[in-house]
């Protein structure tokens, strides 16, 4: 992700996706311009969360059991935690495959959009990177994965 230091974590694909995810949940105006509006390039928030759990299964259990390896500290894991179950929360609410609209007018969203937020720019700064970049879009992400 553009300076990203993707070699100085272990996991740092994972890392990579699951900055992916919080920084697209974490962008209110992203979601209305690209969510919101059907921008394929970016997935949806159901790829979003999928992007977020889907190695790392937290959904099932705390970050804090990859810090040293895709979080690198308690403070990154503690914030991705809060995010993680923000997000999980709405989404087993709506449905996964619920619509956009959906999740961006429940009533927890905004406290979601936050956390994630939060987690994001602690992300971002502990990479070296502006969290108020714009989201890379999925091929992007992917090409970014495959070369180090």
């Amino acid at each position: 992700m553009g300076g990203m230091a993707l070699n100085d974590m272990p996991w740092w694909r994972w890392r990579s996706n699951v900055r992916s995810a919080l920084h697209m949940l974490s962008d209110p105006v992203f979601q209305q311009e690209c969510w919101l509006a059907g921008r394929e390039e970016y997935g949806d928030v159901t790829d979003a969360v999928y992007r977020l759990v889907e190695d790392t299964w937290l959904d099932n259990w705390s970050a804090e059991k990859y810090v040293g390896t895709i979080f690198r500290d308690a403070s990154e894991a503690s914030l991705v935690d809060v995010a993680v179950l923000r997000v999980l929360r709405i989404m087993h609410e709506v449905g996964p495959d619920a619509p956009v609209s959906a999740y961006l007018e429940h009533q927890g969203w905004p406290e979601a959009v936050r956390a994630a937020r939060e987690a994001h720019v602690a992300l971002a700064a502990g990479d070296g990177e502006d969290p108020d970049s714009p989201p890379k879009t999925l091929e992007v992400l992917r090409i970014l994965t495959r070369s180090a």
